[in-house]
């Protein structure tokens, strides 16, 4: 008879644990718990450690998907205690895997890895090799989290090669949307979209909601990037609805309250546990009298407890629910200013890439005349309007540099430099402004700053350019002054403190706190003297802040103002070498063949007359696949101009199919550039160089003598 009562309740254990696996795979986590706890008492009265880790470790397993990760946690150790360390098991490997997953999602990618490793460990010892592949997902995961892209994306790749069965299809589903999360962290557009497509296409097979509404997002935001507005729109929609299910099929199975009163009935247990143990040691010291008064202070103070959670619910219930519609109403808030955003970008982006093309043709013209020996009362009526379309295209360029710094939609190179030689590059590009005011321009830089910094240039030569153009600007007879020292080093890290001075007219005290915000200046006095957009600070306070740093004024009117700011650099591990800087020679590009893809006809007129005035023949082509014909057909050409936005298919797509059978000729891009272009993307299509509409002739010239002489 005790044999057989035995039996019963191992068995009921056996029962509630299966019962609670299949609630928790039907996703009724509710009932998961319930049976699940009952599991864990039944263990406990029977002092069956194993069933109880096992159980506990189920019960992790519930708390995870309800992304309760900290209970899960909690619990997951408790059950790692119970285990029999000598006689381990898969059951005890994969409660360390789960605890792994917890902390991945907590980001505390060093323990996650500790607990993957020791899951590996065990494993090895037990011989299941079949867990390796879920395991090195996790591993290279990981890996993802703390940005070693070069670690995981091996792992990934060798996932992905594994031959397609039923139980590798959600692993080959994860490894594919890593795969496509760093080719899209590196701008890799294109591919990041196929590994994307590929992982949604295995996931339909498995049906895992959760890593699906991952896949959509990720979709969406490529397509955003790809300028395919459309495509990104629809994923979104298809997340956002995706997401909505999931949301109400978990809180169909499992409200909030429903969660709160189990853990406040799982307190309450371990506060009757504590109780009993009490009683249970006092009991052994034979104070009677003393164990009957703790009980009833024990019960009132249990009471009391209840009482008091039960009006605390009551009160929470309430909040929650005042916070939900509030939420509701910030979420509302929040997307009308996210699409009031998306459409202030776009019309910005539209408007500057449509003013460029008219710009292209009055600066391209005026440069003409000029070249053409206009009569000697034409000459400053041309060069007024050059002047005034070199100053409107400044205006366009500043506004759409803001538009794409507030986008987020700029990307920060890493290149090897010589801090001494930017700066001086950029003094002797200056000195002609400087001498019209009279003003003596000097640099004092620390000797001790490497000349081997790695940064982004591009950006860094901007806020130099924006803040030494102003201090020349508003400062007469007097001195611009410009102060590099190296402010501390760790490693191979470095920061450098700036210092942008001038004893100009200076910026009044009530003006100083608006002066880097954009279109703003001292006054509408300075704006009619001086003249300006009063984007150059916007645009350096921008900068600065996406390149980690900040900036700061100290200015008093009369005696000039001073910029300060501190930047972040690398030290490169190899001294910078200068190339030698090769002056233009016109014979370089005499004679030579040049394929002009362009569909507007100004420019088809314009950039061949520009052409022809330097001795190169020209061959216009206005579409992008007859471009593709006549250089598979023709082989005397000497180098490309793509114009980026072509009739049917675009040069960069152009480029891309002519890159298949011909990788040698010189292809230079044409673009009014817009918010969604960079060079970098267009370079990444095949393009030898780029150069932005309206462009400068002599600046034609030295690229396309470039690419030539190479």
């Amino acid at each position: 008879m005790l044999s057989q009562k035995k039996i019963e309740k191992t068995d009921s254990i056996s029962i509630y644990i299966q019962a609670s696996n299949y609630n928790l795979k039907t996703h009724n986590y509710k009932n998961a718990l319930t049976f699940c706890q009952k599991a864990i008492d039944y263990a406990e009265n029977n002092n069956n450690n194993k069933a109880k880790s096992e159980a506990m470790s189920i019960m992790g397993n519930i708390y995870f998907k309800l992304k309760k990760y900290d209970d899960a946690i909690k619990i997951l150790d408790k059950s790692i205690s119970y285990f029999n360390l000598d006689n381990p098991t898969p059951k005890y490997a994969n409660t360390y895997y789960l605890a792994g997953l917890c902390y991945i999602e907590k980001e505390n990618s060093t323990k996650a890895e500790k607990y993957f490793n020791t899951a590996d460990s065990i494993y090895k010892v037990i011989k299941i090799p079949e867990a390796k592949d879920l395991l090195n997902l996790q591993k290279a995961i990981v890996y993802v989290s703390k940005g070693e892209y070069n670690l995981a994306k091996p792992i990934f790749e060798k996932i992905n090669s594994i031959a397609d069965i039923d139980d590798i299809y959600n692993i080959k589903a994860e490894a594919l949307y890593n795969l496509g999360y760093i080719e899209a962290k590196n701008n890799n557009n294109s591919l990041a979209l196929n590994y994307y497509n590929r992982a949604l296409q295995l996931n339909n097979k498995n049906g895992n909601l959760e890593l699906k509404s991952k896949i959509l997002l990720a979709l969406s935001d490529v397509n955003k990037k790809m300028a395919n507005i459309s495509n990104a729109y629809d994923f979104l929609k298809k997340h956002n609805q995706l997401n909505d299910s999931i949301t109400l099929l978990n809180n169909e199975n499992l409200s909030p309250d429903d969660y709160e009163k189990f853990k406040q009935s799982e307190r309450l247990k371990e506060i009757g546990q504590i109780d009993r143990d009490i009683k249970s040691e006092l009991k052994a010291k034979s104070f009677s009298k003393l164990i009957n008064i703790m009980a009833i202070a024990l019960i009132s103070i249990l009471s009391l407890l209840c009482l008091s959670l039960y009006k605390n619910n009551i009160i929470r219930t309430k909040s929650n629910t005042l916070l939900k519609d509030k939420n509701k109403e910030l979420e509302i808030a929040k997307d009308n200013a996210e699409r009031a955003t998306r459409t202030r970008s776009e019309f910005l982006s539209t408007v500057s890439h449509e003013l460029r093309t008219p710009l292209n043709a009055i600066n391209g013209i005026t440069h003409l005349l000029i070249e053409d020996k206009p009569k000697e009362n034409q000459v400053e009526y041309l060069n007024s309007l050059k002047f005034s379309g070199n100053y409107l295209l400044t205006f366009i360029n500043d506004i759409l540099e803001i538009n794409r710094i507030e986008s987020k939609n700029i990307p920060i190179e890493k290149l090897n430099f010589d801090l001494k030689l930017l700066l001086s590059n950029i003094q002797n590009s200056l000195k002609e402004i400087a001498q019209e005011n009279n003003n003596s321009f000097v640099l004092e830089i620390d000797e001790s700053i490497p000349k081997n910094l790695i940064g982004d240039t591009t950006k860094l030569s901007q806020i130099f350019m924006n803040l030494i153009n102003n201090s020349l600007k508003f400062t007469k007879s007097g001195f611009v002054k410009v102060h590099a020292k190296i402010n501390s080093v760790e490693d191979k890290n470095i920061v450098v403190t700036f210092k942008v001075s001038d004893n100009g007219i200076g910026i009044p005290e009530d003006k100083q706190n608006t002066i880097f915000d954009s279109f703003s200046q001292g006054s509408i006095e300075i704006n009619r003297k001086y003249g300006g957009t009063g984007l150059g600070l916007a645009i350096v306070k921008s900068l600065i802040e996406l390149l980690g740093g900040s900036i700061t004024l100290n200015s008093k009117v009369g005696l000039g103002s001073t910029f300060s700011f501190e930047l972040p650099f690398e030290i490169g591990e190899n001294i910078l070498i200068q190339p030698e800087i090769k002056t233009y020679d016109k014979t370089i590009v005499a004679n030579k063949k040049i394929l002009l893809v362009e569909d507007n006809k100004i420019n088809q007129m314009i950039t061949k007359k520009m052409l022809e005035n330097r001795d190169m023949s020209c061959v216009i082509i206005d579409n992008g696949e007859d471009a593709v014909k006549i250089l598979k057909t023709k082989h005397d050409f000497d180098l490309v101009l793509m114009d980026v936005h072509l009739p049917g298919i675009t040069g960069t797509i152009a480029t891309e199919q002519i890159r298949k059978f011909n990788t040698k000729i010189p292809i230079i891009a044409l673009t009014a550039i817009s918010l969604n272009e960079n060079r970098v993307m267009l370079m990444s299509y095949g393009m030898s160089d780029v150069v932005t509409k309206p462009f400068e002739p002599e600046n034609l010239y030295k690229t396309i003598a470039n690419l030539l002489s190479n």
